[in-house]
């Protein structure tokens, strides 16, 4: 009888585990997301669709009531500041033209106001660590629209004023603790230069050079406002967490890891101390720096293991914090921790109508290249499935110089609910992994790093893991290009292809790209290449050249606004295909940018792509 009671329940659970998902559970906008705490701790805030777009809601923390901040129905709001208990801050644009206007939500007043109503303008928040609530630091492009000026908001007077004019050089200021403006990065496109001063009166003085191939990026000053902690590989391969002299340009090491970029450092504005750094191995990692903190989270870990738990905000006082937790099968759950009374407790899943069991594994894997460079990447195998003989998509991340990295993806959990296993991978000029392994990158668009996609491929046929038959490249921005790229050179190793916001032409993308001016076109030219000196290699890994080597079923997606693969990259190569009879589907969409935001517009190109692998993968 217990044998038979363990046979019908192991039935039901594999018949529930392998239940198929309704796409639309997978792309749906969260029930909330981005949950902050108000400085006071008064509020917590989050976005939650309204009319299918995500708007910020508030709510008291003491009575549980809600209060709907904005009414945003063209365009989701993505990210939100708080500036008092009473004021927030946001930035949108209308159609992914990446054009932010910067907006004001006056809680008490139940108003929005667009505090920078110019047309073509773009502003960026300058966000501020330590908390200045009397102001708002931002930049914006209104005077030039290469060129983003710094200017304040003075919240008791409602005027915005110039705060620093940019020559036309200047690509990032750093604000100290006394709300100064005492470092401004410089760059002539191949050389950044830091330049210091002692307050705002005063002139910047030169304090060193480094080439583009470094990184030495600000992060924040020391509580004392000597100096300046910075991420940087100056005179090493990795990133380090360093403390940068503003008297001599020396750097003291505070972490480095041998194999990977360090780049976060968090600290305490109330108890003035640094407490932890993260960085990113396979998973994330934490290195505690303060005792305290670390005792935070070990209570947080303790109650909530098996997951990536991470403080996203708190209120000034640093009593009240909010925690998202997440890993590879969950978008994130938010838990508020009351450190008076060490108490958790849970606010809101995200994504409530997934459950964790249903989905599948993301398992960090690594493979050697033909050139003997050993490749990181994650391989998602369908529950419950064997990893034997599996259709197969590759999944090559955009930029391309940045990380996919260990987390829960909607695409992947979408492609392996319907059989595929999914394999994504770090090739080289992917960020992270030092300066070497960024710089062999270089210059190699459809050379060594295509190279390092297709030995993932065949890493995963050599394993028995993929069916040869059955293998698909899905990509992105520069995934996209390799997507094309991909059944360009090894045109008999993908069954389909899809190709989203991709470039085609990279000697149109260099001539023809607008949104840069002829400075930062210097660095992409060392990168990417030159469209003279490099021409002929340009050609050679433009799949615009050689469509007639395309034989494999094709899709492309773009959107009609996209401000950095413009839509003449999908529109000329469509042309080409179509005139040689070629097998292409086409979705474009007039109301969107580099990647589609609104909800209906998802939905409307994941049923395509389902329906296209469908009609040309045979899913047993």
């Amino acid at each position: 009888m217990i044998r038979y009671l363990i046979l019908i329940f192991s039935f039901f659970s594999y018949a529930n585990s392998a239940e198929k998902i309704p796409l639309e559970n997978f792309f749906q906008k969260p029930e909330k997301t981005n949950v902050q705490i108000s400085p006071i701790g008064k509020y917590i805030s989050y976005l939650a669709p309204w009319k299918h777009r995500l708007n910020i809601f508030i709510q008291t923390l003491d009575s549980n009531e809600i209060q709907q901040i904005t009414f945003c129905e063209k365009q989701d709001i993505l990210d939100y500041l708080w500036s008092t208990e009473e004021k927030i801050f946001f930035l949108q644009d209308e159609h992914g033209d990446e054009k932010n206007h910067l907006f004001f939500a006056d809680i008490e007043n139940k108003k929005v106001k667009d505090l920078t109503p110019y047309k073509g303008v773009n502003c960026t928040i300058k966000k501020q660590d330590n908390h200045p609530h009397g102001f708002l630091l931002f930049s914006m492009n209104k005077e030039n629209k290469y060129i983003n000026d710094l200017y304040c908001y003075n919240l008791s007077t409602d005027e915005i004023s110039m705060v620093a004019k940019n020559p036309g050089n200047v690509i990032n200021y750093l604000i100290d603790n006394e709300e100064q403006v005492r470092l401004i990065v410089t760059t002539d496109g191949l050389n950044n230069s830091i330049h210091i001063r002692k307050n705002n009166e005063e002139k910047f003085q030169h304090l060193l050079t480094y080439n583009f191939k470094d990184t030495l990026e600000p992060l924040f000053f020391t509580f004392d406002n000597k100096n300046v902690y910075i991420s940087s590989n100056r005179d090493r391969d990795t990133c380090a967490i360093c403390e940068l002299n503003l008297d001599t340009g020396k750097e003291k090491c505070i972490f480095e890891h041998p194999q990977v970029d360090v780049d976060i450092l968090v600290k305490s504005n109330a108890r003035k101390k640094l407490t932890e750094i993260y960085y990113y191995t396979d998973k994330l990692n934490i290195e505690f720096l303060d005792e305290k903190s670390q005792k935070i989270h070990e209570f947080i870990n303790t109650h909530l293991p098996n997951y990536k738990n991470v403080i996203v905000s708190n209120d000034d006082n640093e009593e009240k914090f909010i925690i998202l937790s997440k890993n590879d099968k969950n978008p994130g759950s938010y838990y508020l921790f009351d450190l008076n009374k060490w108490k958790l407790t849970k606010l809101f899943d995200k994504c409530p109508w997934l459950k964790e069991g249903m989905l599948a594994s993301m398992t960090p894997i690594s493979y050697m290249a033909r050139d003997g460079l050993e490749i990181h990447g994650y391989l998602t195998i369908p529950k419950d499935k064997d990893p034997s003989n599996l259709p197969l998509i590759v999944l090559p991340h955009g930029g391309p110089y940045r990380r996919t990295s260990w987390c829960y993806r909607p695409d992947v959990q979408l492609f392996a609910n319907r059989g595929f296993a999914v394999l994504q991978m770090n090739f080289r000029g992917s960020s992270g992994y030092g300066k070497a392994f960024r710089e062999k990158g270089f210059k190699q668009w459809g050379l060594n790093m295509q190279d390092d996609i297709t030995d993932g491929v065949l890493w995963a046929i050599n394993q028995k893991i993929a069916d040869p038959k059955k293998i698909a490249i899905f990509g992105s921005s520069y995934g996209g290009y390799a997507a094309l790229m991909g059944v360009v050179k090894t045109p008999d190793l993908y069954c389909a292809a899809i190709s989203y916001a991709g470039v085609s032409n990279l000697i149109k993308h260099l001539t023809e790209h607008t949104s840069q001016e002829e400075m930062f076109l210097r660095k992409a030219y060392e990168i990417l290449g030159h469209p003279e000196k490099d021409k002929e290699q340009l050609i050679q890994t433009s799949p615009y050249f050689h469509v007639d080597k395309i034989k494999t079923p094709l899709f492309i997606i773009y959107g009609e606004n996209d401000p950095r693969v413009v839509k003449s990259q999908a529109e000329d190569i469509i042309e080409v295909l179509q005139k040689k009879h070629a097998s292409v589907e086409v979705m474009v969409k007039e109301n969107e940018g580099h990647g589609f935001i609104k909800e209906e517009n998802i939905f409307d190109v994941y049923r395509a792509i389902e329906s296209f692998l469908t009609k040309h993968i045979n899913l047993d």
